[in-house]
């Protein structure tokens, strides 16, 4: 086996992007390939906020393994990420090990991972259902892969739910949360869905939030908003505006649910085919994903209101969804418990440098 560190020579840019074709159906592949090109090659709006080590294995003079390491200044974590992998015990071993000796040397305190390069955590390991989901920023992986972090060295740092849960009509009825909804609108809040035409200024205000109330999960990196604003315009194109919620009070943004019709990966191979079907299922969705929330800590329980604002929109279509990923310990793993059909698990895990 041979280890290929790598900077912009096409003949490995092209085999780290090829790679996840050998190992995932054009089905569950969920990597869009211009943008990891744009990564790779230092193009990427995010680019400028950290550095890029890239490695590819190869076995016999083709590739069967990649990563690569993400670091910042000020911070003694390195974290690895972009994994891809054969079922090969061997492979992942040699690979774990090379990365390991390449972060040793650069003098980090750790590992974590996997993480792909972002202001947030772009990737975690999907544990206990292997099926595809849906287009909710979350990874699909290999079912093999857990157990060849875990037989490298690391361990769960962090563990993360999505709940899916059941269609509802209008005759479905939570007291719970439309009391706490009619609680707030009572004393002055109000709960609205932005006008396409608003786009920009929507994104603004999720900026501004989740800076302020996602800073202390793990990877979190602070951007510019020209840089958000940046990685988040696409989000105009399949958005629903209707199942997106900002929540006011006194004038103030103050919470704010985001959701998006299922696509499955069609949004991550765009050609006029599947721009075709993204237009179509963002008219006619079978079922939504929530992908973000987040509410002023200054407004405890605003969350249950939100909920049932976009609980409402659900009732109407009478559509299916999956809830984001909710870390251990946030109440939103709680929310409308009894109407979860299925749970999936995911962890982020880490490795000591000793």
């Amino acid at each position: 086996m041979e280890l290929i560190r790598f900077t912009d020579e096409k003949e490995y840019i092209k085999a780290f992007c090829d790679l996840p074709a050998r190992i995932y159906t054009s089905r569950d592949n969920m990597e869009d390939p211009d943008s990891m090109k744009k990564i790779l090659l230092g193009e990427h709006p995010l680019s400028k906020y950290f550095r890029l080590d890239k490695f590819l294995v190869y076995d016999e003079g083709k590739p069967v393994g990649r990563f690569a390491i993400t670091t910042y200044e000020n911070d003694r974590t390195a974290y690895f990420g972009f994994y891809e992998c054969l079922d090969n015990d061997e492979y992942a071993k040699f690979l774990f090990d090379s990365a390991y000796e390449f972060v040793k040397n650069g003098d980090y305190d750790r590992m974590l991972g996997p993480v792909d390069a972002s202001f947030w955590i772009k990737y975690r390991l999907k544990i206990n259902r292997f099926d595809v989901l849906p287009y909710t920023g979350e990874p699909y992986n290999r079912d093999y892969y857990f157990k060849q972090f875990k037989d490298n060295g690391f361990i769960v740092k962090e563990h993360y739910i999505s709940n899916e849960f059941r269609s509802v009509d209008e005759s479905y009825v939570n007291e719970k949360f439309e009391q706490r909804y009619e609680e707030f609108i009572s004393h002055g809040y109000s709960i609205e869905s932005p006008k396409t035409e608003d786009f920009d200024k929507t994104i603004d205000i999720v900026y501004r939030m989740v800076t302020e109330l996602y800073s202390d999960f793990p990877v979190f990196k602070d951007v510019r908003i020209e840089d958000f604003r940046e990685v988040f315009k696409s989000y105009k194109t399949i958005m629903n505006m209707s199942m997106t919620k900002i929540a006011y009070y006194n004038g103030e943004a103050v919470g704010f649910y985001v959701s998006v019709p299922d696509y499955g990966n069609i949004v991550y191979h765009l050609n006029p085919v599947n721009i075709a079907k993204i237009l179509s299922i963002r008219k006619h969705p079978k079922k939504y994903v929530m992908l973000y929330m987040g509410v002023d800590q200054n407004h405890r329980g605003l969350g249950k209101a939100i909920v049932y604002a976009i609980m409402k929109e659900l009732m109407a279509s009478g559509l299916p969804s999956i809830g984001a990923l909710a870390r251990d310990g946030k109440v939103t793993q709680d929310y409308a418990h009894d109407e979860v059909t299925d749970v999936y698990e995911y962890v982020l895990l880490e490795r000591e440098v000793v």
